[in-house]
Formats: C-alpha cells, sequence, structure tokens
C-alpha cells in the first residue's frame, strides 16, 4: 500500500510539473505572436499591382529575357539551393508549370545563389537541371536583376506577370498556389 501511494505521489507531482512547464510554454506563444504581429515588415516581394521593375539578364541556354520581352501571363519562380522549403516546392512548382498555357515560353525560374560552397553549387545544378524541363531559367545572386525587379527577399516566391492596358508589366498574383490547375486562381 505504502508504494502505491508513494507511486500516486510521484505521478502527481509529474503532472504538476508537465502543467506548469505547459502553461510557461503558452504564456512564451502569446508573447511571440504579440511580437511578431506587432511588427511592420517590408513585403518579402512585389504584391498585386504593382509594377515590376526593369530587368534584363539571360538564361542557362543564353536566351534573353527583359522586362520589354515579357508578354502575356507568365510565371515567376524564385528559389534558392540553401532553403529547405525551396526543395519542398520545387517538385510542386515544376507540377504546375508543366501544365502552364504557353509550356516554357511563359515560365521564368530564377535560382539564387551566393557562392556558398561545393554543396550549394550542386544544389544549384540539381534546381536548375530540375527547373530546366519546364522553364526558361536564370541563376543569380541575391542582388540580381530579376530578384531585384521583384523585390524578392524571401524564398520560394511564386508570382505571376502580365501587361496591363496600357503596356505596363505588373504583378497578378504575388502568392500563386502550386495546388490548382495552371491557368486557374485561387
Amino acid at each position: 500500500m505504502t508504494v502505491l501511494i508513494a507511486a500516486v505521489a510521484l505521478v502527481a507531482t509529474l503532472c504538476t510539473l508537465n502543467l506548469v512547464l505547459t502553461l510557461g510554454v503558452v504564456k512564451r506563444l502569446r508573447e511571440h505572436t504579440e511580437i511578431l504581429g506587432s511588427v511592420k515588415g517590408e513585403p518579402v516581394r512585389l504584391e498585386v499591382g504593382a509594377e515590376v521593375g526593369e530587368f534584363a539578364t539571360s538564361t542557362t541556354l543564353g536566351e534573353p529575357v527583359a522586362h520589354d520581352l515579357v508578354a502575356g501571363p507568365v510565371l515567376f519562380g524564385f528559389f534558392s539551393p540553401t532553403c529547405e522549403p525551396c526543395r519542398d516546392k520545387l517538385p510542386r512548382f515544376v507540377e504546375y508549370a508543366r501544365r502552364q498555357p504557353g509550356g516554357r515560353s511563359q515560365v521564368i525560374a530564377t535560382v539564387v545563389c551566393d557562392g556558398e560552397g561545393a554543396a550549394t553549387g550542386d544544389t544549384a545544378a540539381e534546381f536548375v537541371t530540375e527547373l530546366s524541363r519546364v522553364a526558361q531559367v536564370v541563376v543569380e545572386e541575391s542582388d540580381g536583376p530579376l530578384g531585384t525587379a521583384f523585390a524578392v527577399r524571401a524564398f520560394p516566391s511564386v508570382l505571376r506577370a502580365d501587361r496591363a492596358s496600357d503596356g505596363r508589366l505588373l504583378v497578378v498574383d504575388d502568392d500563386v498556389s502550386l495546388g490548382h490547375p495552371a491557368g486557374v486562381t485561387a
């Protein structure tokens, strides 16, 4: 009987300790939520309706990619080989781009790398190989022409741009849902 009482007392003590620690975690999560909610940072990419900046570069195959050459709705994807979410999103982007109306000519994928070692170079090469099947691929540094034109500061970023009636190139979707069929907006 004494052993049973000791066991129950031990379990009660452990449950109380667990409750106290859980309440502490909840309190910290609320504090972090308030802090994150109060931070008003700059957007991590251009938003819908924003005009795309000027850019001129070329693909890994030497094809020109420039602001003035973009016609019709074009899907733009920005990926970094050092970004784990990019690795997760890449297959969905490739599948979505494969179904894109207009095919490869209407998809521009940018692999952003800053020369952080051989492992990064290998991953960048894998990204380029995978994306080249469905998109025109540009490799650039973080301050490259496409990333600057779209004000991309977070990866992965998937946007759609199109010409307005006045000829300006505007972002028409700043967070393309890769779960919907190409050409269909949520």
